[in-house]
């Protein structure tokens, strides 16, 4: 069970995962090494997955950020396997989600340009055998980024 210090130090964290004890102590009114003892056992049991920094896409010079819908025309668990193993190998796929509904999984895409996602789409998607449809939608801009989970 999480008590209210373990949701306050999962708060910390997930703002600023570089905390230090001393810091992260502070943060929630207790020393250091009860606020490391707490942050190893929260990271032991699971509850922190992964300490990662958030880069800037401009200026990487991926400046387009598209969501992909991909319809299967097979569902054949070799042909499924094949297109999931070509998702693994894109890197301007950040991200999958299979759904429910019309579409059976959703891309997060980064790229450089519509040139670079009409090579994904067209170029590497589209061929793909268990492929049927794939439908695109160009981010405008973001209104609120993913600050973490509600606790």
């Amino acid at each position: 069970m999480l008590d209210p210090n373990d949701r306050k130090i999962l708060a910390a964290l997930q703002q600023d995962a570089t905390l230090t004890a001393q810091a992260l102590g502070d943060r929630i009114n207790l020393s250091p090494s009860q606020a490391a003892r707490r942050r190893a056992r929260l990271e032991a049991e699971g509850y922190v997955t992964a300490t990662t920094g958030r880069l800037d896409p401009a200026r990487l010079g991926v400046s387009l950020q598209a969501f992909v819908q991909v319809q299967m025309a097979s569902h054949a668990p070799d042909q499924a396997r094949g297109f999931e193993r070509l998702l693994q190998g894109l890197p301007e796929i950040v991200s999958v989600w299979t759904l429910t509904g019309e579409s059976d999984y959703l891309l997060r895409v980064w790229c450089a340009d519509l040139g670079a996602l009409n090579q994904i789409i067209h170029g590497r998607l589209l061929p793909h055998p268990a492929v049927a449809r794939v439908h695109s939608q160009i981010v405008m801009d973001q209104l609120k980024t993913f600050r973490g989970l509600p606790l």
